[in-house]
């Protein structure tokens, strides 16, 4: 196995890695398992690719180092044989309205090129097709294929006046800042119901540019300029970063639709008047990228065949790996985190650098076991062309693809990073390791629970959804399966308008996390831990918060210092006044039951559970985080550390002891071990048992087999998906050839009995 080299690290402490030292064989593909918090991420990312970043970075001159990101220095003592390393996690693309898929994976660039050189007639060079340029963007909606309509009546009250509160949008209600721009301009009856207004003050208060006031009153800033209403909201809000905090109340009043002008081609008319064999640039980009290569293939020209062989290239590739459904108009925040992750996978395939080290995260995340095979096809790829591949995974379909499996153990948190096993997978399945029993485990079926009353979906053609009709059933656990792109996210996206309000939630991205944030303020249980610390020593309890009074004067609380190295990394330091207790010394001197606030903070839930035993308000919300497999975070650990797995499974744990509800929940396996999962399939018969109806969109074969109910929409994705291919019991679909997802289970089994 180490007869062509091996990376080996030496003495690994990095975060809770217990004195590392491993091998790891080049020019093979890796696996590294594990219970979530063990200490894989902690051993790939944070200590193998941060040395080689770091390092790569060091070779390039101190000027250039200040603009490049900055990766610390991993608490390891040397690594041997490190590749350059290149990075594809499960990260989301930006949320910027101008990005595609197209221009994302340059492929626009190309095209653009191409109609330039033979689209007729012969309108301008590239630049000409570009709707992110001046030259070809749409003048309506200056590039972005839409235009936002704000719904006047939603935004104020016509039966109240100003003083009222006649302005119901969020921040600019009475005695707010923006709302004195209206009653302190002099221009309006303030008292005055907006029904009585005349047309044109009506105008003034919703429309107006914005102007200098003419005698102004003094209560009316010197500097201020009058907007009415709509253009202030358009100007300051909408796009803005101020729209992420208003986005519930910019919902209720702003409208999205195609551009008027172009139609959602996002570019000008003349740029669509110029053809190549009959279709315009904005139909090309308008296809899925199955049909783009039909219509390449169909270019005959001479003078762009090196064009058309190099975007051929880079469309089969991101065809080969599964995104063939795509289209090319496609925006990038539309993207799920596996799709992103697949579309980078794609773009190293066709690299001429070899000899490197891939390291991937979790790449079979949001993909159907169907899918997972052209990941494994591609990382195979990647292997052949001379890589190492070093992969973090937890899906049983994609660990046979290891020629040696890492697994960290044995527990997680301070109960892990150690190494537990080493070797191939068929020693792997031979091993006694907690990964290893697991794989050797097949799917066990639930007797369904009896279907009391449904919720009917009928004739849904939302996104790429064929009219279905389905019925979702309540107070029981549904499964809605199928490929990546099926329509799944569309079925529930239909169902959350049919509920409504009356659901929870569960489906978001991760929860916003910073350096101060820990289990303790996230459970919202640090309050009442600071009025214990209070009430026993008759102090405020702003002494016992780290962000008030009691705050550590050095170090402001964080318990860190971080000084500024100007081209080099920031260097982060324990403070050596509080010694990262993040308290001063006031703080610290008053104690409950014989420790201090930060010996609390520092309890692991584990702990911490005995020790506000009979606290009702904190006691019951400890027990959630141990159901959901978290008793071993210490409630001060900032979430900055959490594994995404570990920040899911917080959000649930606040969501817990409710009854009669619907929870909405996608992919609630993503990062998270075997083990893990049976304790989630667990709660969620809990959650059931307790009144609860429970609509789950997975790929996870285990939790897919525990459901009362499988939805399966397929057969492919995007045009080639929306139809519902099996729905009923899960044991059942085994024997529906037509259900992707049956056929898996039923493979999955029959691999496990042989």
């Amino acid at each position: 196995m180490f007869e062509r080299g091996a990376i080996v690290v030496h003495g690994a402490t990095q975060n809770n890695l217990q004195n590392v030292n491993l091998k790891i064989p080049k020019y093979a593909i890796t696996v590294f398992a594990g219970l979530s918090g063990s200490g894989k991420s902690s051993l790939v990312f944070d200590t193998i690719a941060a040395t080689s970043r770091r390092e790569l970075n060091e070779t390039f001159p101190s000027f250039t180092q200040q603009y490049l990101p900055k990766y610390g220095q991993p608490h390891v003592q040397q690594i041997d044989n490190l590749p350059v390393a290149i990075v594809i996690e499960q990260k989301r693309i930006g949320k910027n309205a101008r990005s595609t898929l197209a221009t994302y994976t340059g492929i626009y660039s190309l095209l653009r090129l191409l109609f330039s050189r033979v689209g007729q007639p012969f309108i301008g060079y590239s630049d000409t097709f570009s709707f992110n340029l001046p030259q070809g963007m749409c003048p309506t909606c200056q590039g972005l294929g839409y235009v936002d309509d704000i719904d006047v009546k939603a935004l104020i009250d016509p039966n109240k006046s100003l003083n009222q509160g006649a302005i119901t949008f969020v921040s600019f209600g009475p005695n707010t800042w923006r709302w004195r721009r209206y009653v302190d301009s002099g221009l309006f009856d303030n008292d005055k119901l907006l029904k009585d207004y005349s047309e044109a003050d009506l105008q003034l208060l919703l429309y107006a540019p914005q102007q200098r006031l003419k005698n102004a009153p003094a209560a009316w800033p010197r500097t201020a300029l009058y907007e009415g209403i709509v253009p202030r909201i358009r100007r300051s809000i909408i796009g803005k970063s101020e729209a992420k905090h208003h986005q519930e109340a910019l919902a209720k009043v702003v409208t999205r639709r195609a551009c008027p002008t172009c139609h959602g081609t996002r570019l000008q008319a003349k740029v669509l008047t110029c053809k190549l064999n009959g279709k315009n640039i904005a139909e090309v980009l308008a296809m899925d990228l199955v049909h783009v290569l039909q219509f390449l293939q169909a270019v005959e020209q001479p003078l762009v065949q090196d064009l058309i062989r190099e975007v051929t290239t880079k469309i089969q590739s991101l065809i080969d790996i599964g995104l063939g459904y795509l289209t090319l108009d496609r925006g990038t925040s539309s993207l799920s985190g596996g799709e992103t992750q697949r579309i980078k996978i794609a773009k190293f395939l066709t690299s001429a650098l070899v000899d490197m080290v891939y390291i991937l995260d979790e790449p079979s995340v949001g993909l159907h076991p169907h899918d997972i095979q052209l990941i494994k096809n591609a990382l195979k790829q990647l292997k052949a062309k001379g890589n190492t591949i070093l992969v973090v995974e937890h899906n049983p379909e994609v660990m046979p693809i290891a020629d040696y499996v890492v697994e960290m153990g044995p527990e997680a948190g301070v109960a892990g990073g150690k190494v537990t096993f080493t070797g191939t997978y068929q020693q792997l399945l031979a091993s006694n390791t907690l990964t290893g029993q697991y794989l050797k485990q097949p799917l066990k079926f639930r007797r369904p629970r009896k279907i009391k009353d449904t919720i009917s979906l009928a004739h849904v053609t939302t996104h790429n959804l064929n009219n279905v009709t389905v019925q979702i059933p309540l107070g029981v656990a549904t499964v809605i399966s199928g490929v990546a792109g099926s329509g799944k996210s569309s079925l529930m996206d239909a169902l959350r308008s049919k509920l409504k309000d009356t659901y929870i939630d569960l489906t978001q991205g991760a929860i916003g996390v910073n350096i101060r944030s820990t289990p303790a303020t996230y459970l919202a249980i640090l309050d009442d831990i600071r009025h214990l610390f209070a009430k026993t020593s008759g102090q405020s309890t702003s002494l016992f918060s780290y962000n008030g009074k009691g705050a550590c004067p050095r170090c402001k609380g964080k318990g860190v210092t971080i000084t500024n190295m100007a081209f080099m990394d920031p260097v982060v330091q324990t403070c050596e006044k509080c010694q990262g207790q993040r308290y001063n010394a006031k703080a610290l001197s008053y104690q409950y039951h014989g420790k201090n606030i930060s010996d609390v903070l520092n309890l692991p839930i584990e702990m911490a559970l005995p020790f506000f035993h009979g606290i009702a308000k904190i006691e019951h919300k400890l027990v959630n985080m141990k159901k959901v497999g978290l008793a071993y975070l210490t409630l001060g650990q900032p979430l900055t550390t959490l594994s995404g797995g570990e920040l899911q499974r917080l959000k649930l744990a606040v969501q817990l002891n409710l009854t009669g509800r619907i929870y909405l929940l996608d992919e609630p396996t993503a990062g998270l071990h075997m083990k893990d999962v049976t304790k989630l399939s667990h709660l969620f018969d809990e959650l059931v048992a307790a009144g609860n109806t429970l609509v789950i969109v997975e790929h996870n074969l285990a939790i897919i087999s525990q459901a009362d109910w499988l939805i399966d929409l397929g057969p492919g994705a995007g045009r080639y998906g929306g139809q519902v291919l099996y729905a009923g019991v899960p044991e059942a679909a085994q024997k529906v050839i037509d259900s992707k997802t049956g056929v898996a289970m039923k493979q999955y089994n029959a691999q496990r009995n042989s």
